[in-house]
């Protein structure tokens, strides 16, 4: 390993508005920017598996989301809607690297959030490529829920059923309360729960000291983003090259969700992982190696289209 690539990550705060996000920086200083985004109910930590298979050739950020972590806690529901974390991507990505776009690597909410900062305009100008695992679009989500139910055959109905019900615990997230009990009973379990919920070792989880807290503020997430979304979907196309990596066995987004992602994508690379929901942590050397062949790939067309 080079003797300037840092393996221990350096900490600073950037600022969006009233919010302060932890950022956490490390790997090649003279490598391209690797951004990585997480989602709930984890922090940055989540991507401790992944960075170390990252470092030599990848400058690698990571950061704490509004709500977790070390970041600020915002009050309100609608502070936790997608455009407002994707305007917290955006802080960021001019923070650390001003002028250079920059390679997204998010899971979970963070691959929502991740969606909807490509679909914006002028993303290609900040974001070179976007690999998301475990991150359904939200209005591609709605659009399919509302083309299944408006032709009601027993498929399209098997369809929505199947993710209907690998999610309905969003609809206990999204009834204040509701599912606090259960979720601080869970979050002194949550290694042995995840484990036993994805078929890993549950000694591989490393859980943040705010995990309770985190857990049981975030669920604003669904709150303020699910039902409107559904709904209202607002299907915008993505200049941004996506690659698409699908845990064959996520129990939680289930394969189905991305059926028409090639409507609103260009340049779509879809890879399958047999794993379940958390593969950051149980297929981390995978992923690593999916996102490196994808950040290269784009390389060499981009080299291979100028001229001498």
């Amino acid at each position: 390993m080079s003797p300037k690539t840092s393996t221990e990550a350096t900490r600073r705060f950037v600022t969006n508005g009233n919010i302060e996000l932890a950022v956490f920086e490390q790997g090649n200083p003279k490598g391209e920017t690797v951004l990585l985004v997480h989602g709930w109910p984890d922090t940055h930590e989540l991507w401790d598996h992944i960075t170390p298979h990252l470092l030599e050739k990848y400058r690698v950020v990571s950061f704490d989301n509004r709500g977790a972590g070390e970041s600020t806690i915002p009050r309100e529901v609608d502070d936790f809607r997608i455009e407002e974390l994707a305007t917290d991507v955006s802080a960021v990505i001019e923070a650390v690297s001003p002028g250079k776009p920059v390679h997204l690597l998010a899971h979970d909410w963070g691959g929502v959030v991740g969606w909807e900062v490509v679909s914006t305009p002028g993303a290609d100008e900040r974001v070179a490529s976007f690999t998301c695992v475990s991150g359904p679009n939200l209005d591609l989500l709605g659009q399919l829920v509302r083309k299944c139910l408006s032709n009601p055959t027993p498929g399209n109905l098997a369809k929505v059923g199947t993710q209907l019900l690998a999610s309905s615990y969003t609809f206990a997230f999204m009834v204040p309360g509701l599912s606090e009990p259960a979720l601080k009973f869970l979050s002194g379990r949550w290694p042995a729960f995840i484990g036993r919920f994805d078929g890993f070792d549950a000694t591989s989880v490393k859980t943040a000291p705010t995990l309770q807290r985190d857990m049981l503020v975030n669920q604003k997430l669904y709150r303020a983003n699910i039902l409107s979304r559904l709904w209202s979907p607002d299907l915008r196309q993505v200049s941004v090259p996506v690659q698409l990596i699908v845990g064959t066995g996520d129990r939680a987004v289930r394969p189905l969700v991305y059926e028409d992602v090639e409507s609103i994508t260009g340049i779509l690379v879809r890879r399958e992982v047999e794993s379940g929901h958390w593969s950051p942590i149980s297929h981390a050397e995978t992923l690593a190696e999916f996102t490196t062949e994808f950040v290269d790939s784009l390389a060499t067309n981009r080299s291979s289209r100028v001229t001498p």
